[in-house]
């Protein structure tokens, strides 16, 4: 018998260019910003099933404090292109901490929906807000009261915020940056001296993010968005005094999921050969009867992505494939397939010699729990108890057929 294996695969492989910043034109009322992030199996380390941020950093992160920004897991990103001004003066120790430094930003985990370019399924990304900053222009001074340094809530930060422990200044700017908890409040700063006018000339953020999990997902570039409002009392709320140039903040989100579906069989493996239980020779020298002709064929896979199994026969009988002698008598061949750990069946289960056959019930779903990687697999071939009997009719004979066993990753 002759086994023919084939492999249908239609895995993209996409690359992105990313430039980071705003597209402003004036009047600017929305800024626009980029998100890249790209699932690859990694074969050293197969139990990381996560998305990879691959948008450029910038601002504080990358260019000043990387270290301590990689210890509190604070992604930045500075935005050029935003500016805030002053709608008038800011007196000395307002009542109200919306007439002076005030920042309020979307710091809970909010749902948008990412489309798949080719297929149309769907999946859910969750964003939030995890830090703010910026370059604020005034002068310094301003800002020292009866109990603080001008500095020091800029340098650590008022709660609920959290410090990077990072200022940069001269005596009319500084640039600041604060770690924003999950579900905070406003983070604000009272001056102590009477301000004329004040602007912001740089927005910089932080977010996380929350990825579905890409073993489940298809191969191929999935596409979305999430719009921010921006002004007095909107998601980005920079209190009543300062005012934006821009009314919206908006995330373009791109996810390339790059799956590996490789099956491997060795040299020759597509020629089987059926044989009893210890070979032929119980058979030649004592007359006793094969219970069964049988093969076990080893393959090695690697896998990341959901995938089915399905049977093409050269000769069919019933739901599977058939053998065939020169006399034109035909027996049924059984085909199965174990597969290593970490793949399952649509029912959560382990695959331990599941029936191949040509209807495909029961092979329609392969599920990884983690990246597979170069693992070993079987393949059964086996002609059964009362079909050797019929074969035995006449000795000598000889049975051949093509059975074709595809993996597709086209679920």
């Amino acid at each position: 018998m002759t086994l023919i294996t084939a492999m249908k695969k239609r895995l993209g492989l996409c690359a992105f260019a990313l430039v980071l910043g705003a597209t402003y034109s004036l009047p600017a009322l929305a800024i626009v910003e980029q998100i890249t992030a790209v699932f690859r199996p990694d074969p050293a380390n197969p139990t990381s099933n996560k998305f990879v941020n691959t948008t450029p950093q910038s601002g504080l992160c990358p260019w000043h404090v990387p270290a301590r920004c990689e210890a509190v897991n604070t992604f930045s990103i500075r935005n050029s292109s935003f500016r805030a001004y002053s709608n008038g003066p800011i007196p000395a120790y307002p009542d109200d901490p919306r007439t002076s430094a005030y920042f309020k930003v979307p710091s809970a985990f909010r749902d948008l929906q990412v489309t798949h370019t080719v297929t149309g399924r769907r999946e859910t990304v969750q964003m939030r807000i995890a830090g703010i900053g910026g370059r604020w222009n005034a002068p310094v001074s301003a800002w020292t009261t009866s109990q603080n340094a001008w500095n020091h809530y800029w340098r650590g930060a008022p709660a609920p915020c959290m410090p990077i422990n990072y200022l940069a200044a001269s005596v009319s700017y500084a640039l600041f940056f604060w770690i924003v908890p999950e579900n905070a409040g406003a983070c604000s700063v009272t001056n102590g001296y009477a301000i004329a006018g004040m602007s912001y000339t740089t927005l910089e953020y932080g977010y996380e993010l929350k990825t579905p999990n890409p073993l489940g997902m298809d191969a191929g570039v999935y596409e979305g968005s999430i719009t921010y409002s921006m002004g007095p009392s909107a998601d980005l709320d920079f209190g009543d005094t300062m005012i934006p140039t821009e009314n919206s903040l908006t995330f373009n989100f791109t996810l390339s999921v790059e799956h590996v579906l490789k099956v491997d069989l060795p040299a020759g493996a597509n020629r089987i050969e059926l044989l009893p239980e210890g070979g032929w020779q119980a058979w030649l020298n004592q007359g006793r009867r094969p219970s069964r002709l049988w093969r076990d064929q080893t393959f090695a896979i690697s896998a990341s992505s959901r995938f089915k199994m399905t049977l093409e026969c050269g000769l069919v009988i019933g739901n599977t494939c058939g053998l065939r002698n020169n006399d034109g008598d035909e027996v049924p061949l059984q085909v199965a397939v174990s597969l290593p750990y970490g793949l399952r069946d649509q029912h959560d289960q382990g695959v331990n010699k599941l029936p191949l056959r040509l209807d495909g019930v029961g092979t329609e779903l392969f599920q990884p729990l983690q990246y597979v990687n170069n693992r070993e697999g079987k393949l059964h071939f086996e002609v059964g108890k009362d079909d050797v009997a019929d074969m035995l009719k006449k000795p000598g004979s000889t049975y051949s057929g093509v059975a074709t066993v595809i993996w597709d990753s086209e679920v």
